[in-house]
């Protein structure tokens, strides 16, 4: 599949680890928001769905412990997306008008390649037919569709919330949308304000600025991938933390 590089928006994501605290209220947000269904206790850490997961830490220094957590989530690679060049099925389209990397549940196989040919293990595959308690099922988002059993899912970005700002713009007169106007609701769910959303187009935009900062990298930015997703630290062992992430499980040790 090719994929456009001439984007009208590249919404980006910029997460600062040093604010970050690891409470979860992102993934909570998230799965709230985009209908996440709840998975049987048997489902374990690997079979478990989440599209934003917390991971922790720990330093290098044993004389000096230090911790961070890491919000972990679809990359929304900018350049030649692993996920998207070993669909089959067509499954992956990239957004020319936002950059925003999608999963078409509707022509998705279960093959599962893209799970393996994305690096930052942040897709997941729907082993059982969605299910919510009745109290829960009653408060779905009637924005956001559920996705069926045998299918692969990720972020994207609440994809369903700028659905609702374009139509609140229209409903105005208006094409174009204020920066506040779509944020994903991890983004408004921090507490302590750790995650910045915007447009990299739009060179005033806060974002545009955080990303050029000496505190901003991206994780395997070796592979090429361009990702849209920024992390924000002062701690230098934080940058090199992509060597040893292991998604294998919420707790990893890092060793640089």
């Amino acid at each position: 599949m090719k994929q456009s590089t001439e984007a009208t928006h590249r919404y980006a994501m910029a997460i600062d680890l040093d604010r970050c605290t690891g409470c979860g209220a992102c993934m909570m947000a998230c799965a709230v928001e985009n209908n996440l269904s709840v998975c049987p206790p048997e489902a374990g850490v690997r079979k478990g769905i989440t599209w934003i997961r917390v991971y922790r830490v720990e330093g290098p220094s044993k004389d000096e412990p230090d911790t961070v957590f890491i919000p972990l989530l679809c990359q929304q690679c900018g350049h030649h997306a692993p996920c998207a060049q070993v669909c089959p099925q067509n499954a992956v389209e990239i957004d020319a008008k936002t950059g925003i990397v999608f999963q078409m549940p509707e022509r998705c196989l279960g093959c599962r390649y893209c799970m393996a040919a994305c690096p930052y293990h942040a897709r997941y595959f729907n082993w059982w037919t969605p299910a919510w308690p009745p109290e829960i099922e009653r408060c779905l988002n009637p924005d956001v569709a559920p996705r069926m059993r045998g299918v692969v899912e990720k972020c994207n970005f609440c994809h369903g919330r700028l659905h609702e700002a374009r139509a609140r713009a229209a409903a105005e007169g208006r094409r174009e949308l204020e920066e506040h106007e779509y944020q994903p609701a991890c983004r408004e769910a921090c507490p302590v304000n750790a995650i910045t959303f915007g447009d990299l187009n739009n060179p005033e935009s806060e974002i545009s600025k955080l990303v050029k900062s000496l505190r901003a990298f991206r994780l395997l930015e070796g592979l090429g991938t361009e990702p849209k997703v920024y992390y924000l630290s002062s701690r230098k062992w934080v940058h090199k933390i992509d060597r040893v992430l292991d998604t294998s499980d919420q707790e990893v040790a890092l060793n640089v």
